[in-house]
């Protein structure tokens, strides 16, 4: 039976736990809640000991399991774990058990009580960085997790759609995507930054990013060896992208490496095709000039796309009453963006503020420029008001306010 994972279905952890959000700080909670024994699957709580490290000392025969730390780290530490619930003391050995992680001083034991609360996959980043006792700068910190937003959105618009370069396209799916993502506080210091991803309902972005950092790893190493740089161009049909290589350059530059690890949902599995394995993979300075000229690449290589465009015109802006002028149009259908700026004739954009006044969308043809990340138009030809009906016109002005909402004014343009 899948798990619901929408945050409102959550119980403690959605109170714990923050949305992280591109270009926004995350926040982590002051602490974490515990989950409710008589909710916790024995079986899952034995695989989570197991990849952390934990020992299975033995036991009841088909009744339940002892686990110690790793390494013998608490000597006072042990967990009864029941083989499953169909025994009387079950929810009792399974309370003791979340008691005692609770209070252990091993650092596996605060993210084993995470993977219970959340339901998703488990993903870490740690940036090795100079700092004193332990402490690192607020800015450092501060780049770890905008360096992870960034990665996150990568893999979104690469689940949805392969490209070289996205640019703005695909911002707001990239953007509903993050609005599911659960970040809690790792417990084990600095550098560290850990997050939860829905399972199964958006394990293909997980198994995307998986594969595009393989690949880029694999593109890195390819091109130390033999100076090919074409790894990172047949990387793109895997999620490689050049969001994806800025996101690694961010997790990297002013740190001594950096690593990306992984580990599937308990209570999901493990997808088809992918090892039953922590992933993790670990970037260092030296990848940072084959990683800058593969993005470089990336982005040159994504040709401009025809389109036919319906939007809204929200902004007019030019010099004096008489010649051409650029507005900036609030797409409702034809591309994969939210605004776009587009140059327009005087007749052409005679049209545009007519079509502003009268509160009718307009249709256009034309080209959307690599340059500016998919932003602008060009060749811009055929601008036509679009009238609607009532029902049109109200579920249009309802997708303005949600993404008027979403995205801040542009002060570099006049209302």
């Amino acid at each position: 039976m899948r798990r619901d994972t929408r945050p409102e279905a959550l119980d403690a952890v959605g109170r714990d736990a923050v949305r992280a959000r591109a270009g926004q700080g995350l926040r982590a909670p002051d602490a974490l809640s515990l989950p409710d024994p008589a909710r916790v699957d024995p079986d899952i709580l034995s695989t989570l000991l197991a990849r952390h490290g934990w020992c299975r000392r033995g036991g009841a025969q088909g009744r339940y399991a002892r686990w110690t730390p790793p390494d013998d780290t608490e000597p006072d530490t042990s967990l009864l774990v029941p083989s499953d619930r169909a025994f009387e003391d079950s929810t009792d050995l399974l309370e003791e058990a979340v008691g005692a992680l609770s209070r252990s001083g091993v650092p596996s034991a605060r993210a084993i009580l995470a993977a219970l609360l959340v339901p998703g996959d488990e993903i870490h980043w740690r940036r090795e960085t100079p700092g004193v006792g332990g402490a690192v700068p607020w800015a450092i910190e501060d780049e770890l997790r905008t360096a992870a937003s960034a990665m996150l959105v990568a893999a979104a618009k690469a689940g949805h759609s392969r490209a070289a370069y996205f640019g703005a396209r695909l911002d707001a799916y990239a953007a509903d995507f993050l609005d599911r993502v659960l970040v809690v506080a790792p417990g084990t210091g600095a550098g560290l930054l850990t997050a939860y991803t829905p399972a199964p309902e958006d394990r293909p972005t997980t198994m995307t990013l998986v594969r595009a950092l393989e690949a880029t790893r694999d593109a890195i190493d390819l091109q130390r060896v033999t100076g090919q740089t074409d790894a990172f161009d047949a990387g793109v049909r895997l999620g490689v992208s050049r969001e994806l290589i800025a996101s690694v350059v961010q997790l990297v530059r002013g740190s001594e490496g950096a690593e990306v690890a992984l580990s599937w949902a308990a209570a999901v599995g493990t997808p088809h095709g992918f090892a039953n394995r922590r992933l993790l993979l670990e970037f260092t300075p030296g990848d940072l000039p084959a990683l800058e000229a593969a993005g470089e690449r990336l982005e040159r290589s994504e040709p401009p796309v025809d389109v036919e465009l319906t939007g809204s015109v929200v902004r007019l802006k030019r010099p004096a009453p008489g010649g051409d002028g650029v507005v900036r149009l609030r797409v409702l259908s034809g591309a994969e963006v939210d605004e776009v700026r587009i140059r327009l004739d005087e007749a052409a954009y005679r049209v545009a503020v007519e079509a502003h006044l009268a509160g009718v969308p307009v249709r256009l043809n034309g080209r959307l420029q690599r340059k500016g990340g998919f932003r602008r138009l060009s060749g811009a030809a055929g601008i036509t008001p679009v009238e609607l009906d009532d029902a049109e016109r109200d579920r249009m002005l309802k997708a303005l306010r949600l993404r008027g909402r979403r995205e801040p004014a542009d002060p570099d343009e006049a209302p």
